[in-house]
């Protein structure tokens, strides 16, 4: 089942600008970075002690950002059990589990159609 929120996805239009305005403007740390092409990076920042984190997601690789609300990411141990589970008791899965690089993660929404993402880290 969902064990926490992982992150909360913002939508910028300079990457660098706004990895060194939460660094060295708020003195988060960078958890993760990756390469998602010629557009930009998977950019995972975080408090020092934090347990969630800001994904610094480039506007150039989401075209709608500006209709789109930041998105909530869950973690959970096994995507696929827990989008099993949910289903069961009648939520809506909107977005089937799909396998990346980095792991699997699926949608879902709420009542009111907000989605939320589950994901499950690659594990090595």
């Amino acid at each position: 089942m969902i064990q926490a929120i992982k992150t909360v996805a913002v939508y910028v239009e300079d990457q660098q600008k706004a990895l060194d305005f939460y660094t060295q403007k708020l003195g988060f740390e960078v958890r993760r970075r990756q390469s998602l092409g010629p557009q930009g990076d998977w950019i995972e920042v975080a408090p020092s002690s934090g347990q969630t984190g800001l994904v610094l997601y480039p506007r150039a690789l989401m075209p709608a950002w500006k209709e789109l609300k930041p998105s909530v990411v869950f973690q959970c141990d096994n995507v696929e059990a827990t989008c099993k589970e949910l289903a069961a008791k009648g939520v809506s899965i909107t977005g089937q589990p799909r396998v990346m690089g980095w792991g699997i993660y699926a949608k879902f929404a709420d009542l009111d159609g907000n989605e939320f993402l589950l994901t499950t880290p690659k594990t090595t």
